[in-house]
């Protein structure tokens, strides 16, 4: 057992390092010596944080100021998305669709009820059947001609570009009598889409265009009111023109922010305010800076100011549309918090001081008793060290697993008794010989001898599992390395610990084969539904053929049979996709464009998402390059995808959906909900056959299943990313589907 026990002994043994013993010599000038360190260097650093306490607490502050911007921004936002949602609810309304006058002033009242309380100033309809203008302004109602300016926006609002898309205008002063401040107005186009009791089928006519004007500086007012990070804070916000929409200092709204503080005090120079304004907020930045004023509220005088600012965004599309919001301080807000952590921190240093010549002294009252125990103590721990090694050799010598240490090229150093056992050897045999000469296969070997060398020249810890042949029998064993250092910190040995999983091997491999066998009899079951449902199918194909030819292609029955027999085919492809489990079938590709693809499969469900309070967001890029595939097998991935996460949101939500060309050859669709997200036991098993987490009678569990096979089958994959409540407060579930295009098909 003596080279067993050699390698470990400078790890345990530290009172035979002479160094130590050199301490003991000298601790007295230690002592004293580390003392004087230890004062000179809170000294210097005491000196060193005074000099940048200032600038640390000033930036702490501005970054809470940032927060309260950031928070103002989106409050803002939030306000203005109610506003156009409620153009959007509007518009949708059979009333304003028709025109319906019993119930038109009701409907725009109700509205305008909604929006009063967020600035919401006037609703105008401007009717094109008779270029009638209606317009509700509080308690007035008011029905007039269309004046030139609206009649402008009729002839935007009939361009069936323009269907679904809310204008949104730049801040403008009232003109009118009844209408004062700045305002802003959002325009969306009316069409006849919708049906009641009355208009049972919609006529899909253009009807008009709704505007809803609101009071900014009144918007901005009611957000802003009360947020504040000190008492002499205050909020302003200019648009992209530079034009204040609000201000604490009333003669400042409506003026342009370039010139009005010039107007006020013309003795100072505004250079880097109006800078920051130009190449930073109005760019639609965010950050903190500071700048100088002549004045605060009541103050006057020369002062610097501290400003965080964060853009805001009025719609989605016109990127130009950006306002921005500002909090701003004066510096000497926080000059009192500044002095008092000075004070605080001074009182510290010399507290720190005087503890430290404190203890300093009582070491050294201590140190001659200290220098006489010291011979004793160390008597005393080399006793518990043995001790403590025959211990350690012990644990070594009876444990379970295999435990060996060998140096930098594989020579075995040491090894436990379970070692020598499992391998059917003697101790003091293995001993000095390389570890891949015992009952490992070249490969088994060569993988110990390279894992060695990593380990021994990096010091990262590896774990490796391969197998070993003893009597004729395999084994598996999973053996963790781990780098042992000298006293010095340099690489001495490794060690070892080996543990044999040949149970859990062949456990695993009787689940594999279990698994096998359990798709193969899915494969069986899926076909045998498939033939089934395929008669009844050809049936109801061969009868909407014959009943096509009797109906002419312009009438409503034609359309309708054309819907039944497209559906009856898409059937006809589940069907065809659920075969694929246990044979292979034919496919027809072509050349196929993702954005149309989707358009059509949106064009199905899009009734279904508004009546499902489902907010549509499409990011489709254009000009993407081709893929080649089955179009319908697409659209059938597509509105599998789509079905899920409508399912997923029953209270509503945004569905949003990106398309986009990564790395310049592979198309890729991101379908993004803000649903409850896929636990994370189901996580694992959302692409498995007949898996659902749908109630009885609402899934198959077979729509993922499919539609991995269909993207897998034309070289792309299917990956997805979601949150659950547990994990965030943002719920939500992402599936990304990369598709390979025609032009990286080409590619040599």
């Amino acid at each position: 057992m003596k080279k067993y026990q050699d390698p470990f002994e400078k790890l345990f043994n530290p009172f035979k390092d002479r160094w130590f013993n050199i301490f003991s010599q000298h601790f007295k000038q230690i002592v004293i010596t580390t003392i004087l360190i230890f004062l000179s260097i809170i000294i210097f650093l005491g000196w060193l944080s005074a000099k940048k306490v200032k600038e640390v607490v000033v930036d702490d502050f501005n970054k809470q100021q940032l927060v309260l911007a950031e928070y103002a921004a989106s409050m803002i936002e939030n306000n203005l998305s109610h506003i156009k949602r409620e153009l959007i609810l509007l518009s949708l309304s059979p009333t304003i669709q028709y025109s319906e006058k019993t119930f038109l002033f009701t409907r725009l009242n109700i509205a305008f009820s909604s929006i009063k309380d967020v600035g919401g100033n006037e609703i105008r309809y401007i009717q094109s059947e008779r270029l009638r203008t209606h317009i509700i302004n509080g308690d007035r109602y008011n029905i007039s001609d269309a004046s030139e300016k609206d009649i402008k926006l009729l002839k935007w609002a009939e361009d069936k570009g323009n269907k679904d898309i809310i204008l949104v205008n730049n801040v403008a002063r009232s003109e009118s009598n009844h209408q004062d401040g700045l305002l802003i107005s959002f325009a969306l186009p009316v069409w006849q889409v919708s049906v009641d009791d009355i208009h049972p089928i919609s006529t899909n006519k253009f009807s008009g265009i709704l505007i809803i004007t609101v009071d900014a500086a009144a918007l901005i007012e009611r957000v802003t009111k009360g947020i504040k990070s000190v008492k002499e804070s205050y909020v302003w916000v200019i648009d992209k023109k530079g034009t204040f929409l609000y201000h604490p200092a009333s003669e400042f709204i409506g003026k342009n922010a370039f010139s009005v503080r010039e107007e006020k005090t013309k003795n100072i120079s505004f250079v880097r305010i109006n800078e920051i304004q130009k190449e930073k907020m109005l760019k639609g930045e965010t950050g903190t800076s500071w700048y100088i004023s002549g004045w605060h509220k009541d103050m006057e005088g020369e002062m610097k100011k501290l400003i965080a600012f964060a853009p805001i965004k009025l719609h989605e599309k016109q990127m130009d549309m950006i306002w921005s919001v500002a909090v701003v301080a004066p510096i000497n807000a926080v000059q009192g918090a500044i002095d008092s952590i000075q004070i605080r921190q001074f009182i510290l240093e010399g507290f720190i001081i005087l503890i430290i010549l404190i203890c300093g002294m009582f070491l050294v009252a201590l140190m001659l008793r200290w220098s006489q125990s010291l011979k004793y103590e160390v008597e005393k721990k080399t006793r518990e060290l043995k001790q403590s090694e025959y211990q350690y050799k012990s644990l070594i010598e009876n444990a379970n697993d295999i435990i060996f240490t060998v140096d930098k090229h594989g020579t075995i150093l040491s090894i436990n008794k379970a070692g020598a056992s499992f391998f059917n050897a003697d101790t003091d045999c293995m001993v000095g010989q390389n570890i891949a000469e015992f009952c490992f296969s070249e490969e088994s070997g060569h993988l110990q001898l390279t894992t060695i060398e990593k380990v021994f020249n990096t010091g990262i810890n590896k774990k490796i599992t391969y197998s070993v042949n003893i009597s004729n029998r395999e084994f598996w064993l999973n053996t963790s390395f781990t780098l042992l250092n000298d006293e010095d910190g340099k690489p001495m040995m490794i060690l070892g610990i080996s543990r044999d999983i040949t149970a859990e091997k062949k456990k695993e491999r009787e689940e594999q084969m279990y698994h096998a066998e359990k798709l193969a009899s899915m494969g069986t079951l899926a076909a045998g539904v498939a033939h089934e449902i395929n008669n009844p199918l050809a049936i109801i194909l061969g009868f909407v053929d014959l009943l096509i030819e009797k109906y002419p292609k312009d009438s409503q029955e034609y359309d309708i049979l054309k819907t039944v027999e497209k559906q009856a085919t898409n059937a006809k492809r589940v069907v065809e996709n659920l075969l694929s489990f246990s044979r292979y079938t034919e496919y027809h590709e072509e050349e196929v464009d993702i954005k149309e693809n989707i358009e059509s499969v949106l064009a199905i469900i899009k009734n279904t998402m508004k009546i499902k309070n489902i907010y549509l967001e499409s990011r489709l890029s254009e000009g993407l390059p081709k893929v080649k595939a089955d179009a319908g097998e697409l659209q059938q991935v597509f509105l599998n995808i789509l079905n899920n996460a409508i399912h997923a949101m029953p209270e509503g939500g945004t569905l949003t959906i990106t398309t986009l060309l990564c790395n310049g050859k592979d198309i890729q669709i991101r379908f993004s909900d803000t649903g409850h997200g896929i636990k994370r036991e189901h996580r694992t098993k959302i692409f498995d056959p007949l898996f659902t987490t749908k109630k009885v009678g609402e899934g198959t569990g077979l729509g993922l299943s499919v539609s991995y096979g269909i993207i897998t089958k034309y070289g792309g994959n299917i990956t997805f990313e979601t949150t659950t409540r547990e994990e965030s407060e943002k719920t939500g579930t992402t599936f990304i589907i990369s598709l390979p295009s025609i032009a990286d098909n080409k590619t040599p």
